[in-house]
């Protein structure tokens, strides 16, 4: 069992960490608001820190899951920042999906220290993460992901070396990509079922069997028939996922319709107010009427 510290106790961070405490590793947390630090440590044992580098100090391993880049700069550098904490030669595990240039100048300052760094963001959302059966892409030198997969395998059901460092989170953008486009395309088949009069709880176990079937189908087509979107993963975090996935695109040379289409949808989401809304809530902007 190794020493590890979470930083980051979100929707995704709380269980994630609660697993790796469970698996037997002892964990230290640290988040920003430490009212949610404290919960944690009442819910699973461990230990809190007030700030990242304490909570790194002596650890074998670093997970951060937080919001953006700028978020995953402001808790690894500088005198309170993880990496001020760490021990040479311990890992740090960065989950938050952001960009593979931040994880590249992350790796960067990590080899002057000392230090490995993988990107590994996740895939499964809040339910996966709760059931510790995420799906996780690593981008890593070989040695660092053989020693951290291991650990990381405590809150997932498969981990990967997708390539060196940067490739996760690439991996992730293409994750979003795929998910943008079946979203839309669930929402347009049960608007249109309901309008034309189908029992779309029946007509979604029909083509849940067919080549139509999807993660999003069989986990949020019932709830999309009754406008549930009070849970899962919110459209502010999905619409940050895009922009790194469009602005990627333009610094590889790729054409992103799909996402350029959907991502617009969601920022009319936004000015309806709704936020932190599922991202299955597409259908909101369809002509439809619910099934109660």
């Amino acid at each position: 069992m190794s020493k590890v510290a979470f930083i980051g106790l979100g929707t995704m961070g709380y269980p994630m960490a609660g697993h790796l405490q469970r698996a037997g590793h002892d964990v230290t947390v640290y988040n920003r608001t430490a009212e949610k630090a404290h919960r944690w440590v009442k819910e699973f044992g461990g230990t809190e820190a007030p700030t990242p580098c304490q909570a790194a100090k002596g650890a074998d391993f670093v997970f951060t899951c937080v919001g953006n880049d700028d978020d995953l700069r402001s808790v690894i550098l500088g005198d309170d920042g993880a990496f001020a904490g760490m021990k040479t030669g311990a890992i740090l595990v960065d989950c938050t999906t952001d960009s593979a240039n931040v994880a590249r100048e992350l790796e960067s300052i990590a080899k002057e220290k000392g230090l490995g760094f993988i990107d590994a963001p996740v895939s499964g959302g809040q339910s996966g993460a709760e059931k510790g059966v995420l799906t996780v892409m690593c981008g890593a030198a070989e040695a660092d992901f053989a020693k951290a997969q291991p650990v990381i395998a405590a809150f997932a059901q498969a981990v990967t070396r997708i390539g060196t460092v940067g490739c996760g989170q690439l991996a992730k953008m293409c994750n979003q990509i795929c998910i943008a486009g079946v979203v839309q395309s669930l929402s347009e088949a049960i608007a249109f079922g309901l309008n034309a009069g189908l029992d779309m709880s029946l007509v979604l176990k029909v083509i849940g069997k067919g080549a139509a079937q999807s993660w999003q189908m069989d986990n949020r087509g019932e709830t999309m028939m009754r406008d549930q979107f009070d849970f899962g993963f919110a459209i502010d975090w999905m619409r940050k996922d895009l922009g790194l996935c469009l602005d990627e695109a333009k610094r590889n040379g790729s054409s992103l319709p799909t996402v350029a289409l959907v991502d617009q949808f969601y920022g009319e989401l936004q000015q309806m107010g709704m936020n932190r809304a599922d991202t299955s809530s597409l259908i909101k902007r369809l002509p439809h009427k619910p099934v109660h």
